[in-house]
């Protein structure tokens, strides 16, 4: 159980005591699963104002349980012991705690949170009741001879009354401790209960941003690209404000703007007759008697150019362009690079043919087919590039049939057929496409090379098993994962879209590994290319 639900309890118990509700109390102590001493004592005497001695006697056998020292305990119990006649016990426990009494006249209990001091004299008083019970008078007034001689307060005529009753043979009645009198928690633990709110709430002192009204801790608020514009009224309007003439910086945080500059008034002027601006992202002074006001308002219904306010936001990010292809200077037997040609780094060169066999052309490339006796690959074989974790090479015939080149770059890979998959790009396109035919053994491998080479990408299918492909996508930017779940890709891998977490994210499948990552680092080249593919 927590130290602080205990404090709260026991708390609520005590303050059930000083307003006499007894049951409220003991229904709140009942509610702690791992009572002290102080709690059972305070539910002791609960039952002891209710008048339930015996459900009292066994909440005090669990306090001193808890604390065998404890001579309050002791003393308290002697007193119930004695109310229900159970002589000898009493008498023991009263010497107990005269024992635990260690010798000293006075034990106060403030400390421990009970306001009550147990002095020597009452624990004899109360021995010297239960030899009342006994019939034992004359030990009875040793006792109490005794309990006359001990030093200490609040004794009053105690002492003096008990003697007269035994002399006339009247029963003692035993000493308790006063009803209400119980443990209670120490204060500065009880206030440290209530949660406080060390941070407090943020406020803006001071901001770059004219009437700038974020506070709070909350993520970053969308703003459109192009000029921040600040929050004001129609009748602000004329805080924009234009420069009559060039003005010249003359000293410490003065700005030097062009004559017919827009900036915005960013405070009042001053003593010195200069206002602060902001212009061009910069904050500064310039006097005001060169600025006059401008009409910036925009009549309804059409969308003009507003005027900027001179905090510029970061510019909107666009994916760079891939340098293109320069054809440099070369015989007539080499490739001529056009528009339709991939740049050099996704195509190659034409394999050199002998003069006896006749040319053979690819179906991806029959508009290149005056190139057809260019350098490259031996004759009637294509050098097939596959990309896996790492790059392997492998020459093929041109009639190698998809479903014989799946098994050789399996064998190359050392992996089970039946786990790669294969993959090629078409000309001006960064989307992988599966291989047809891996399966069905009527489609070679001519289909797809270009030039006497072909570049396949391969990846695991285990990644994939019992999944459905959406579409595709290609990745704009380098994504790093910023956690286990996220997936990691470069600029222009092709990402297997798996699922839409929401509008902002997807779940997808790249180079092996499945994870969820950011919509807007991909776009979608071709929407219908799952479905082209089907048909």
């Amino acid at each position: 159980m927590l130290y602080t639900e205990l404090l709260r309890l026991w708390d609520e118990a005590v303050q059930a005591v000083d307003t006499k509700d007894w049951q409220g109390a003991l229904a709140k102590l009942q509610q702690i699963s791992e009572p002290t001493s102080r709690t059972l004592f305070n539910a002791a005497s609960a039952h002891l104002a209710l008048g339930q001695l015996d459900l009292a006697l066994k909440a005090l056998d669990l306090t001193i349980a808890k604390d065998e020292r404890l001579a309050v305990g002791f003393f308290q119990r002697a007193a119930v012991l004695l109310q229900i006649d159970r002589l000898e016990e009493a008498l023991s426990d009263c010497i107990w705690a005269q024992k635990h009494m260690r010798g000293n006249m006075v034990i106060d209990y403030k400390q421990l949170g009970l306001r009550f001091k147990l002095y020597s004299w009452q624990v004899l008083y109360n021995a010297a009741a239960v030899y009342c019970q006994m019939g034992q008078w004359e030990k009875a007034r040793e006792v109490l001879l005794s309990a006359s001689q001990e030093r200490g307060g609040s004794r009053g005529g105690n002492i003096e009354v008990a003697l007269d009753s035994i002399l006339k043979k009247d029963v003692l009645p035993p000493l308790l401790v006063p009803e209400g009198v119980v443990f209670r928690p120490r204060k500065q633990d009880v206030e440290q209960l209530q949660q406080r709110d060390f941070l407090g709430k943020a406020k803006v002192i001071s901001s770059m941003i004219p009437n700038d009204d974020f506070g709070g801790f909350e993520p970053l608020r969308l703003q459109k690209p192009g000029f921040y514009e600040p929050k004001v009224d129609g009748a602000q309007d004329s805080r924009y404000m234009r420069v009559r003439t060039p003005y010249m910086a003359r000293g410490p945080g003065q700005l030097t703007v062009p004559g017919g500059a827009m900036v915005f008034l960013f405070g009042e002027e001053d003593r010195d007759g200069m206002a602060t601006v902001i212009y061009d992202g910069q904050r500064g002074l310039l006097p005001m008697s060169l600025l006059e006001s401008a009409d910036v308002k925009t009549s309804k219904g059409k969308k003009e150019n507003r005027v900027p306010s001179g905090i510029p936001l970061p510019p909107g990010l666009k994916p760079p362009t891939r340098p293109k292809p320069q054809p440099s200077p070369a015989p007539s037997p080499q490739v001529h690079f056009t528009s339709d040609t991939p740049p050099p780094s996704y195509t190659a060169t034409h394999a050199v043919l002998p003069a006896s066999e006749p040319p053979k052309y690819t179906a991806n490339s029959s508009s290149d087919q005056h190139t057809g006796k260019a350098q490259g690959a031996e004759a009637g074989s294509v050098v097939v590039k596959v990309h896996y974790t790492y790059t392997v090479a492998l020459s093929v015939p041109l009639e190698t049939s998809h479903y014989d080149l799946k098994e050789s770059i399996a064998q190359k890979l050392g992996q089970p057929a039946s786990h790669l998959r294969l993959r090629y790009k078409q000309h001006g396109s960064r989307v992988l496409i599966p291989l047809d035919g891996e399966v069905e053994r009527g489609l070679i491998v001519q289909e797809v090379a270009e030039a006497g080479r072909a570049t396949l990408w391969c990846q695991k299918e285990d990644p994939l098993h019992n999944r459905i492909m959406l579409y595709q996508m290609v990745a704009l930017y380098d994504y790093a994962a910023q956690g286990p779940e996220d997936l990691e890709f470069s600029e222009g891998d092709t990402i297997d879209i798996l699922g839409e977490v929401n509008e902002e994210w997807l779940e997808g499948h790249c180079a092996g590994n499945i994870g969820i990552f950011p919509s807007c680092f991909a776009y979608r080249e071709n929407g219908n290319i799952t479905q082209s593919l089907e048909l």
